[in-house]
């Protein structure tokens, strides 16, 4: 645990908003992939959301590891929009191409909520840790967008 309670509340800060961030992930992964025609790309896509409930459950229990247990995620309002808009982009005939800009849009929230959380001043460990998972978010947002980017030449 850490003796210096405002280095304290400052990692839990940084993590909630990561797992905030992680939750929106979650669920738009797994929204989009229910929605994408591609069976390649859905199954990623799933896979995805499961990949992003792991990340959080590790950041959850390095709070809990800290002395944090009422962590409640709600997720963000914006990936809560993002989640909407995608499915009305479904909805008024938007296929894989659109649902990828989508997801892309969102990887790229994911992506800054982990750049922002690495310029902060972390224990090594929860470093680490976030920069193992942010390695992981940038080859997914990577992925995504050269797939959209191949269904845009279509």
């Amino acid at each position: 645990m850490f003796s210096d309670s405002g280095k304290q509340n400052e990692m839990e800060r940084v993590l909630r908003s990561v797992i905030n961030t992680l939750h929106d992930s979650q669920k738009g992964f797994a929204d989009i992939g229910d929605h994408l025609e591609d069976q390649t790309l859905k199954r990623y896509f799933l896979a995805e959301s499961l990949k992003r409930a792991s990340f959080r459950g590790d950041l959850e229990e390095t709070l809990h590891q800290n002395g944090v247990h009422d962590i409640d995620e709600d997720g963000t309002a914006a990936g809560t929009l993002s989640r909407v808009w995608a499915d009305l982009k479904v909805k008024l005939g938007g296929g894989d191409h659109t649902l990828l800009e989508t997801a892309e849009s969102a990887e790229d929230e994911a992506k800054k909520a982990y750049a922002d959380a690495l310029d902060q001043d972390l224990p090594l460990p929860i470093r680490e840790l976030l920069a193992d998972q942010q390695a992981h978010v940038l080859t997914s947002h990577d992925y995504v967008r050269s797939h959209r980017d191949a269904l845009a030449k279509k």
